[in-house]
């Protein structure tokens, strides 16, 4: 009532159009006196139109009585069906169907008084005319009401902010474009004003649809000044495939207007559509279909299951652990050596997941003594080892802490693993490791290969798992947020290399992945995931600095800054003596590669761990080279070891 009282004050004080829209609903009671205000009227029409033509009404004394009870009936009906109870600016179908059914039975309950007076009398009470025609007038007064206060308001919504609100062109003439125009119509706080459609059909340029055009998108964009009308163009990433995706994404981009996605009318009632609708990011482009993975397996090894998550704080990391705690295990274990991620960690997981039973462990994996209590207290089911240094450049400057963490750390989690019987120890690797340029790479291959050869060693009952994949979006240290970060400076985007490419995941997808393979095979595998097309990172640095509104080596100036040490132009997941088997799942497979029995990867550790413990940099690419032959280092100094001729000879340090 205070709302209506405001919008009242304000048309009498002249500013009525920003009040009215703010105005959220009639209240009951006056549409009910609107309704029969319209009874009353399609009465009187009605015996209007029949004195018109001359028409005698039958009791003309009981006129008055005649007219109370129409309305009466049809008071009764609108009860009944609730005819007031839609708000009214949102009026449907539904709402047109309650005036239908309350008018209708209205109308046959006449006509049942008509023939019962027709018994008792002799003649009807009413005129049959007079019941159909003033039916018919009702029903058209009624709905026309709705719909005209329904348009009146959008018109009013239309013009509000008019000036500040963001010119859209929604993408697509389906129900679920029709639905996402809706919204945004009936919405005056929404900083969008809808302008119409893009279709690539040829055939609706003469349609209009919610009172908007229908523009082709190939005349649309051929004409400047018909663009020039828009700001932004809305898509529903979700009913679009990649190819369409880019296509429109292009199309627009080339045309400066802005590209917004939006999430389907089923995932707004989860949150605001306002907060729902964003800018086009880089990750929806790079986004492949969703993964189908086999819950019940996965939920099978982790109910009621104690699991530890080594790097737990991490991208990778944090990210399994949240999947693993939708199946209930009965412990997790998140272990990390970095303390303020970890504790944020904690923070987020213990909101999110009140039920689920935590153990947040500060630990460094290349203790062993500290990792052994860890292990005898919690007794793990499941160990997913994601803990690891992997930037290139970092590593290449300080080998000997890649040994310490990518090597003695996977070495003692996977001893301790095979020491208490973990049922499967699953660790994530990296596609780095195949035919590595750096030490990085072939610090994880060193570990893959300690893992390999612990599956046939004695009395070993543990599953050892290895799975392998290419860089994820939205990771610590990933290209793209630096790329981001870079725009938002005003640029310039440094890339390496023109010519250097990358394998691209989302972080979910690769969790996903790990968690699937990790209920898979008998032990002792590498799996390799479909990473789908690489990405040229030109290309990608060109498409960010589009969407963020800018035009590419204009506004943001692209530099070429050489590739780093270690860095190679392109990424493989296999090596050159790998093969590859086919698993029941479409997106992993099974990488064949060379492996070492245990007694001679555990004496080649030994002497690298010894060696880094010396801080021998040299010493310790040497070893590496030893125990990965296939690792030629690339752009770095120690390019130098790969020319000596004489064969490396290995001596117990």
């Amino acid at each position: 009532m205070r709302k209506l009282n405001d919008a009242f004050a304000t048309l009498y004080n002249g500013d009525n159009i920003v009040k009215l829209t703010e105005l959220r609903y009639i209240p009951r009671w006056i549409v009910i006196l609107i309704d029969i205000s319209i009874i009353l009227l399609s009465i009187l029409l009605s015996y209007i139109f029949l004195e018109k033509l001359h028409v005698k009404v039958n009791f003309p004394e009981y006129i008055v009585q005649q007219r109370i009870l129409v309305i009466a009936v049809n008071v009764v009906f609108m009860f009944v069906f609730k005819t007031y109870a839609g708000i009214i600016r949102h009026s449907t179908f539904f709402d047109f169907f309650k005036i239908i059914l309350s008018s209708g039975s209205t109308l046959i309950t006449l006509l049942g008084i008509n023939f019962a007076t027709e018994i008792w009398l002799g003649k009807s009470l009413f005129l049959y005319p007079n019941l159909f025609l003033y039916f018919f007038i009702s029903v058209s007064i009624m709905f026309f009401f709705r719909m005209f206060t329904k348009q009146f308001f959008n018109i009013l919504i239309d013009f509000k902010g008019s000036t500040s609100k963001v010119r859209i062109a929604v993408v697509g003439v389906g129900d679920a474009s029709i639905s996402l125009a809706r919204a945004i119509l009936h919405n005056p706080n929404y900083p969008y004003r809808l302008e119409g459609f893009l279709t690539k059909r040829s055939d609706s340029h003469k349609a209009l649809l919610l009172g908007h055009k229908i523009y082709n998108i190939d005349k649309f964009f051929g004409d400047k000044n018909l663009v020039s009308q828009f700001d932004a163009v809305l898509i529903i990433k979700e009913i679009m495939t990649k190819q369409e995706l880019e296509e429109w994404m292009t199309c627009a981009l080339d045309n400066g207007l802005k590209v917004l996605k939006a999430p389907t009318v089923s995932k707004m009632r989860d949150s605001d559509l306002v907060g729902g609708i964003r800018q086009l990011q880089i990750e929806d482009l790079l986004n492949r279909k969703p993964i189908k993975i086999e819950n019940e397996d996965i939920k099978k090894r982790h109910f009621q299951k104690s699991v530890l998550v080594t790097g737990g704080a991490g991208s990778i990391g944090s990210e399994i652990v949240r999947q693993v705690a939708q199946f209930n295990p009965s412990l997790i274990v998140v272990l990390d050596q970095a303390e303020s991620p970890l504790y944020e960690l904690e923070l987020e997981l213990l909101e999110k997941f009140p039920d689920q039973k935590f153990k947040f462990v500060l630990a460094d994996i290349s203790n062993s003594y500290r990792l052994e209590k860890i292990f005898e207290i919690y007794q793990f089911s499941m160990v997913y080892h994601a803990a690891a240094y992997k930037h290139v450049p970092l590593i290449e400057e300080n080998p000997h802490e890649a040994i310490f963490v990518n090597v003695l750390g996977t070495k003692n989690l996977a001893l301790l693993s095979k020491k208490y019987k973990v049922n499967r120890f699953v660790m994530v690797s990296t596609d780095k490791a195949v035919n590595p340029t750096n030490v990085m790479g072939a610090s994880k291959r060193t570990a893959e290969l300690f893992v390999q050869s612990l599956q046939n060693s004695d009395s070993n009952i543990t599953k050892f798992i290895t799975t392998r994949f290419g860089n994820v979006l939205g990771s610590n240290g990933s290209v793209i947020p630096h790329f981001r970060k870079q725009i938002e400076k005003g640029g310039p985007v440094t890339i390496t290399h023109p010519d250097i490419i990358r394998y691209f995941m989302t972080i979910p997808e690769a969790c996903e992945l790990v968690l699937q393979a990790g209920t898979m095979g008998s032990g002792g595998e590498i799996y390799v995931f479909d990473m789908g097309e690489p990405v040229k990172i030109l290309d990608l640095a060109r498409r960010m600095i589009k969407l963020s509104g800018f035009t590419p080596d204009v506004d943001i100036k692209i530099k070429f800054i050489g590739l780093r040490p270690g860095e190679k132009l392109y990424e493989e997941l296999l090596s050159n003596n790998a093969t590859t088997i086919p698993t029941h799942h479409e997106k992993i497979m099974i990488s064949r590669d060379p492996n070492i029995g245990f007694n001679e990867i555990e004496i080649l550790c030994k002497q690298i761990i010894k060696s880094a413990v010396k801080r021998d940099k040299i010493q310790v690419v040497t070893l590496l080279k030893a125990i990965v032959p296939e690792f030629i280092s690339n752009n770095s100094e120690f390019e130098a070891l790969d020319k000596k001729n004489d064969s490396l000879d290995v001596i117990e340090l």
